[in-house]
């Protein structure tokens, strides 16, 4: 276990060559074998490399009158219907159809319905203790993963067949060929696309969750959040016009909070890796074949990178931190290339919610619960309504 920024950099950049990405098979038979973050080496790179393009600044700039749709309308849904909502599991819809849109642009309702079904099964079953014993989530998992193959596999052909030259993910997965003029085969995209929404879903989903917790936690900042997007809404006349990407880039109070929450959450707790040969560091012997943790959550908590590490204080990233200190989406040639999406998608919600909505956590419980990532417990039962707009500054 490497609890120190020079080890997670050497484990992660300097010397990533002579570790791999480790996860339990049952995980990898769910998510699929070509999935890119299951490999090293030249696959890996050009798989990365597309998906970076697919979700880079660029491209993802054109998806934000969309996304916007979809936290406007998933906030008019919580307030229309009075109920309590579980934020998180609500959040994790939010983050599904953001993912559906940046994978596959506009998609056939039928289409969408169907793959979400069957997602949910695998999700569901990720974290089962993995048998194949009838009626268990993780065979009814697998059974899922069977279907969302089929169709996968229906939209591929589809696409093909309309020689659609689309901009979104699978449009960069159809058009690839490598330097042998060789395709990716249908079940390479396929996996990749599961492996883009497991990836995309929960860890976007918790941290929104938290940023609604900490925010919530601390009015005085709430006010000040709301006072810079107000300034905003106030420029689009009243909200009638759509957030631009320049003002998603002059939001800077409110990055903080993302980025502050980023680390106090830190979602993603660690990283495994596995030796592939007798590494030695700093006198220490790591064999072969064992396992290799850096410890993301404890430099995010180290006081000497961050004093005061427990009190949630955003100002802290007026200044970049130290070098492979904060690594919220993991570092070298493996961190996660969906994280600028991941922050648009906060930072829009944000936008909306706290110019147009009030919410308030209806739970007593404090404290975290892990589901394998970390979320507020009871995933922040919360009541949302719309603010009455003669309220509204």
């Amino acid at each position: 276990m490497l609890a120190s920024p020079e080890a997670a950099r050497f484990v992660l950049v300097t010397h990533a060559h002579l570790f791999k990405p480790t996860y339990p098979k049952s995980k990898e038979r769910l998510i699929g074998p070509h999935a890119l973050f299951f490999h090293r080496g030249g696959y890996h790179a050009r798989l990365r490399r597309l998906v970076q393009n697919s979700l880079a600044p660029l491209t993802i700039k054109k998806l934000i009158p969309d996304i916007q749709g979809i936290a406007v309308s998933t906030l008019e849904s919580w307030a229309a219907s009075g109920q309590v909502v579980n934020t998180f599991y609500e959040m994790k819809k939010l983050s599904f159809d953001v993912g559906i849109l940046s994978i596959f642009g506009h998609i056939e309702r039928g289409f969408r319905e169907m793959l979400e079904e069957n997602y949910r099964k695998v999700d569901k079953g990720y974290n089962s203790f993995p048998t194949n014993i009838p009626g268990t989530a993780y065979q009814q998992a697998i059974l899922a993963r069977k279907r969302l193959n089929r169709i996968l596999g229906e939209i591929i052909s589809s696409r093909k067949e309309k020689r659609l030259l689309e901009k979104d993910m699978l449009g960069h997965f159809l058009s690839f060929k490598d330097e042998n003029d060789q395709k990716l085969s249908d079940e390479q995209i396929a996996d990749n696309i599961i492996g883009v929404l497991f990836a995309a879903q929960d860890t976007t989903a918790s941290v929104i969750t938290w940023v609604l917790k900490f925010l919530h936690d601390d009015p005085k900042l709430l006010e000040a959040v709301k006072a810079e997007q107000m300034a905003i809404y106030d420029a689009n006349n009243g909200g009638k016009m759509p957030l631009t990407w320049e003002q998603t880039r002059s939001m800077p109070l409110t990055h903080r909070v993302v980025m502050e929450s980023l680390r106090m959450a830190s979602i993603i707790s660690f990283t495994f890796r596995e030796a592939v040969v007798d590494v030695e560091y700093k006198g220490y012997l790591i064999p072969k074949g064992w396992k290799v943790m850096p410890l993301f959550r404890n430099i995010h908590h180290n006081p000497e990178f961050f004093p005061n590490p427990q009190e949630f204080d955003p100002s802290r990233f007026e200044v970049a931190p130290k070098a492979n200190t904060f690594m919220p989406f993991g570092n070298g040639v493996h961190a996660c290339p969906g994280n600028e999406l991941a922050k648009l998608e906060a930072l829009i919600l944000i936008h909306h919610l706290v110019t147009n909505f009030r919410c308030e956590v209806v739970s007593s419980k404090s404290g975290i619960q892990y589901g394998p990532f970390p979320v507020p417990q009871q995933g922040l039962p919360a009541r949302f309504w719309k603010e009455p707009k003669q309220l509204q500054s």
